[in-house]
């Protein structure tokens, strides 16, 4: 990651630049222009013209898309309310899917994951975030597992770009990791969603005292949020 910290530009001009796997931290902004800007990321504390916009974004979200704020659940029974929501909606993106030409399926739209790659990747992050860190094992891995793209890379930790598993392959997979999840939740007590979690085995990642329900409440992020790329994606490719 390229590192641009205590820098101070003037009179610059940012046209046709595509941004990635950026952070954006205690940066001021001033007697700027912005025209056809598309931002896409987590808002915390970002002031425009007095305002702080993200709780403005939130509501709207929350507001076009009711379901949403379910993903933000505080007791068991919420996480598994949650959870059912994703799975139905999940169902019809996966059966949108079914319905292209298989190679489409491998297809990345403007730079993104192709639907497998993103299917690989909520593999990905169900074994990270439940099977190693709320279940405790070590290396829950499946060799088409798929990290993010800007990740470091860790040893033992599976990371193939060039492999193509077909759909039914890949959900396979998928339905095994998902019932791994189901499970956790469907068990959940009120003492295990306070509770906190170390792992330091080799491998990813490596935390400790980390809190239980902020693993489970981020593999409800991934879940919503990579749907709805999904859709998007889906709806270009079947244009």
């Amino acid at each position: 990651m390229t590192d641009h910290h205590n820098q101070e530009i003037r009179e610059a001009t940012f046209a046709d630049i595509d941004v990635r796997g950026t952070d954006f931290h205690d940066i001021r902004v001033r007697g700027a222009e912005f025209a056809n800007v598309h931002v896409s990321g987590r808002l915390t504390n970002v002031t425009v013209n007095g305002v702080d916009i993200g709780p403005l974004v939130e509501a709207e979200l929350d507001r076009r898309m009711p379901e949403r704020a379910r993903m933000r659940p505080t007791d068991p029974e919420g996480f598994r309310e949650a959870w059912g929501i994703l799975r139905r909606l999940w169902d019809g993106t996966v059966a949108r899917a079914a319905r292209l030409d298989p190679a489409a399926l491998h297809r990345g739209v403007d730079g993104e994951w192709s639907f497998i790659e993103t299917l690989r990747h909520l593999n990905f992050a169900s074994a990270v975030w439940v099977g190693r860190m709320v279940l405790g094992d070590p290396s829950p891995w499946h060799p088409w597992d798929l990290p993010w793209d800007e990740a470091s890379g860790w040893d033992g930790v599976p990371w193939d770009r060039e492999v193509r598993p077909s759909l039914d392959e890949v959900l396979a997979v998928r339905r095994q990791r998902q019932a791994m999840v189901g499970g956790v939740l469907e068990s959940l007590t009120r003492q295990q969603l306070d509770s906190r979690v170390t792992r330091t085995e080799p491998g990813w990642p490596r935390l400790e005292n980390f809190p239980l329900s902020r693993c489970l409440r981020i593999v409800l992020n991934e879940e919503w949020e990579h749907r709805l790329y999904a859709e998007r994606d889906l709806a270009k490719l079947d244009g």
